[in-house]
């Protein structure tokens, strides 16, 4: 494959993976950094990736860290694996964050189903839930619209890299301020 074909197939793949809860792709490791200049990293699913935007959206509870660490600082690293294709895709970038009550997360309240919603009901991510009573997945969990959030990451930096046996390949592409593609090289694996 060409450069231009690898990077439209990474994309390509984490399109699909955004609507197929089978995929490779669907979790990903999102790296922020917290307050005391520590890494964190955690799986987080993709709810939609778009190739033209070089985008990825995912869903969060507003009182989670990884909300609060994204709103210091917005630098974010997204980190993904194929097993079966033995492909890792690496991506830096920055996001936004749209917090409850926006369109963007209203919209994507409406399209969740009412046992994801009820995933946002109880206690903040992380505290102790002894005295937390959880919301059943038939109550829709509509009080959880409240803290939830859409975070948007959009890459300026995909490092796509090919494990194979008898000789690794990697490739890093750059994205402009427009999501175009302006540079693709190959890179030492």
């Amino acid at each position: 494959m060409t450069l231009i074909e690898l990077d439209k197939a990474a994309w390509i793949n984490l399109e699909r993976a955004g609507t197929d809860s089978g995929s490779a792709l669907r979790y990903l490791n999102f790296c922020t950094v917290d307050r005391d200049g520590h890494p964190q990293a955690r799986l987080v699913v993709l709810r939609a990736a778009n190739r033209e935007d070089r985008t990825i959206e995912i869903h969060t509870d507003i009182r989670s860290a990884k909300w609060r660490e994204v709103s210091a600082n917005p630098a974010v690293t997204v980190l993904a694996f194929d097993a079966a294709r033995g492909q890792q895709l690496r991506l830096r970038g920055k996001v936004k964050r749209h917090g409850p009550g926006s369109p963007k997360a209203a919209d994507a309240w409406d399209r969740l189903s009412p046992w994801t919603r009820s995933t946002y009901t109880g206690g903040p991510p992380g505290e102790s839930s002894a005295d937390v009573e959880l919301e059943t997945a038939s109550a829709g969990g509509e009080e959880g619209k409240f803290v939830f959030g859409v975070i948007v990451f959009r890459a300026f930096q995909l490092d796509w890299f090919q494990l194979k046996r008898g000789g690794n390949r990697r490739a890093m592409f750059l994205y402009g301020s427009g999501s175009e593609l302006v540079d693709a090289r190959e890179i030492n694996p």
